[in-house]
């Protein structure tokens, strides 16, 4: 039984030193090469029908105003986290607890690890290896190289992913030409992209766009990493 015991402990160790390189060897990278898609782009070419849309741009190429709408709509910490905001976690717990649904609290960071690494579908799983993924993006990546992957990488609508796909399949312009409502109007739609259409917006998605563009005015541009 020991010996047994010496050799799972040995094996154990090789597995998480292993796991620890190949998180490094797929994380280090990004911060000279861009990414030529993504997990979540893959999963969708293999069970969907529709062409993926993508361009890379980079971000001298991507309007101001998206990467503040973003920041706005989906994480107004981001330039001052670590990866996982503790206030915004601590919010949807409690909100949770007190019988309201169980928001999602993930950061740009925890939202860029998924979309590079994981899958779409929640799980407990899926939870744990987002954390771990988000802490090598953190400690190897600058806040401005991993903003500049994910406004390349996030879907704005059913097959489309990055700023400039986005920019051109709704509104015929490059993403360096978005005004603040357009970016305002794009990134109301990440929460559920394959739901939310950005060129035919509902009542809903409206208002989420005004309320974004209230949040882009009180942070203002200084606020971007």
């Amino acid at each position: 039984m020991k010996r047994l015991l010496q050799w799972l402990r040995r094996w154990a160790l090789r597995f998480i030193l292993s796991f620890v390189a190949l998180t490094v060897v797929l994380t280090l990278p990004l911060r000279w090469i861009d990414p030529v898609g993504s997990a979540f782009m893959l999963l969708d070419r293999l069970t969907t029908d529709h062409a993926i849309q993508h361009d890379w741009v980079p971000m001298a190429e991507i309007s101001p105003n998206l990467a503040l709408a973003v920041i706005a709509a989906e994480d107004q910490n981001f330039p001052r986290h670590h990866g996982f905001d503790l206030r915004e976690i601590r919010a949807a717990v409690e909100t949770h607890r007190q019988g309201g649904r169980l928001r999602g609290a993930s950061t740009i960071s925890q939202q860029l690890a998924r979309n590079l690494y994981l899958w779409p579908h929640r799980s407990w799983v899926r939870k744990g290896l987002e954390f771990w993924f988000t802490l090598p993006l953190e400690l190897l990546l600058s806040k401005q190289r991993m903003l500049e992957i994910y406004l390349n990488v996030a879907e704005f609508g059913p097959g489309i992913y990055g700023a400039e796909a986005a920019a051109q399949f709704h509104f015929g312009k490059s993403a360096s030409a978005l005004t603040e409502h357009e970016a305002a109007l794009l990134a109301a739609v990440l929460p559920a992209p394959k739901q939310f259409d950005a060129s035919d917006p509902s009542p809903s998605l409206l208002e989420r766009q005004r309320w974004i563009i209230g949040q882009m005015n009180n942070l203002g541009h200084d606020w971007l990493p």
